[in-house]
């Protein structure tokens, strides 16, 4: 089979690629340049994952201790925020890789860093309230605002914390009503459950009725309440007259009773009282 010969054209190009293909096979500089881009690739990537881990570590060290602060800690909402940020450092993190491994092969930045941050505002302006919600709720995990079974107020809500989340917290009223409240409108938060509450009753009695008999008599119906109510922390300290009127005077009883537990307090005093009432007569006590 006779072949057709090369004319000089294709001889000539033949010999250039030959040329370009041995002068880049052979090019020291373009070599070395790549062999410190390549070098300086690894680097960029051992330190990123250095840093994620290191900057991980920090993270569980910070929750750990922020869980062993509170008796009434979630671990588990712990957990969500920990992983949240350690989310947020990856990401972070390898987008910086991918920026600087870009830049090591001389692609323009600038279109990448502008669609970035065009596509941040977008998601910015396209979901303020989302957005909004779950840093709320990223602040209140971090800084232990309040803690599941903790009884708080927020606005017009009061109730158990039944479950916080990054968007919402759920509270439980204690007349049974649950109310799903976005963590983006809590402002101003009341937590009932963090320290020790001050009962307060106040007993009215008749002008009539002679002082230090009445204050005897209050005395000798409390005593002992700390052991009939775990609620009650000590003895009840009996003040003395809080206000007075032509009719009556008012006997101001104070109590350090558990967190939230100012209620459960007040009904036992002034249950101890009725039953001193029934069986010495001659008080009227209620609560002021």
């Amino acid at each position: 089979m006779n072949m057709l010969p090369l004319d000089n054209a294709q001889v000539q190009q033949a010999l250039q690629f030959k040329d370009k293909f041995w002068n880049w096979v052979t090019d020291a500089d373009m070599w070395m340049n790549v062999l410190f881009s390549g070098i300086r690739i690894i680097i960029i990537i051992i330190l990123s994952r250095i840093i994620i881990k290191v900057v991980n570590n920090m993270i569980d060290r910070s929750l750990q201790r922020k869980t062993s602060t509170r008796l009434l800690s979630n671990s588990r909402r712990f957990t969500t925020v920990g992983e949240l940020l350690k989310n947020v450092v990856s990401i972070i993190c390898n987008f910086a890789v991918v920026v600087l491994i870009l830049s090591e092969f001389n692609f323009k930045l600038g279109p990448i860093v502008a669609g970035a941050s065009i596509l941040g505002l977008a998601v910015g302006f396209g979901a303020q309230s989302l957005v909004k919600d779950v840093i709320t709720g990223f602040f209140i995990i971090l800084e232990d605002q309040f803690a599941v079974g903790d009884v708080i107020q927020t606005g017009t809500f009061k109730g158990t914390v039944e479950m916080i989340g990054l968007r919402t917290t759920r509270l439980l009223s204690n007349t049974g009503e649950v109310h799903i409240i976005p963590n983006g409108t809590i402002i101003n938060v009341t937590n009932y459950s963090l320290a020790n509450a001050l009962a307060v009753v106040d007993v009215p009695v008749k002008i009539e009725r002679g002082l230090e008999a009445t204050l005897g008599l209050i005395g000798e119906a409390l005593r002992g309440i700390e052991e009939r109510n775990d609620s009650v922390l000590a003895y009840p300290s009996v003040l003395g007259i809080q206000s007075m009127s032509t009719s009556e005077y008012v006997i101001r009883v104070a109590v350090s009773c558990k967190p939230n537990a100012r209620d459960a307090a007040e009904r036992q005093i002034q249950s101890d009282i009725k039953q001193a009432l029934e069986q010495y007569g001659g008080l009227e006590a209620g609560q002021g």
